[in-house]
């Protein structure tokens, strides 16, 4: 499985939103990759309890005991892609609402370290594609991931509120 993401990130000491643009693989059942391909490359994996991070020539590995919410975006990649509503309600507490056409499943997490990091990640989609991924932490502002078509649609947009309502399915590229 592999499909192209879009991402703004916001920060005071920036004049304007960062736009990082990639491609997520995952080559296994246990392995996720993020490609960042712009505007910098570097290629982050998780495996094995661990994340690898590589920028250029030299790699970095750390425990995802220091990233929680990166084991918990592992685990409902993983419990999503297979289908797995047990293994998703493990890390998760559920909630859905919308149509086939236009759905939202929303995912607060069980684990307390996580929790202490993240209040809750919202997905969002349309028929069998998952289309984006937003993620509130507990400090901080919202960090949406565009997948798939909604990645594909946001050539050219670089606001965060036309990437927000392209995310929640509420516009087209404009």
């Amino acid at each position: 499985m592999r499909t192209a993401f879009v991402e703004l990130r916001s920060s005071r000491l920036l004049k304007k939103p960062l736009r990082i643009e990639g491609e997520y693989v995952r080559p296994d059942a246990d392995t996720l990759v993020r490609d960042v391909r712009l505007p910098y490359a570097e290629t982050s994996t998780i495996r094995a309890g661990k994340v690898t991070i590589r920028r250029g020539g030299s790699a970095s590995t750390y425990s995802l005991d220091r990233a929680p919410e990166l084991a918990g975006m592992q685990a409902s990649f993983g419990a999503l892609l297979s289908g797995d509503r047990t293994e998703l309600e493990r890390h998760f507490r559920i909630g859905s609402d919308g149509s086939r056409e236009r759905w939202t499943l929303r995912l607060e997490p069980r684990d307390a370290a996580m929790a202490r990091r993240v209040r809750g990640i919202a997905l969002y989609g349309r028929g069998a594609e998952l289309r984006c991924i937003e993620t509130r932490p507990v400090a901080g502002e919202i960090q949406r991931t565009l997948m798939a078509g909604a990645a594909r649609s946001a050539g050219g947009i670089a606001d965060a509120t036309s990437l927000a309502a392209l995310c929640h399915g509420d516009s087209q590229a404009r």
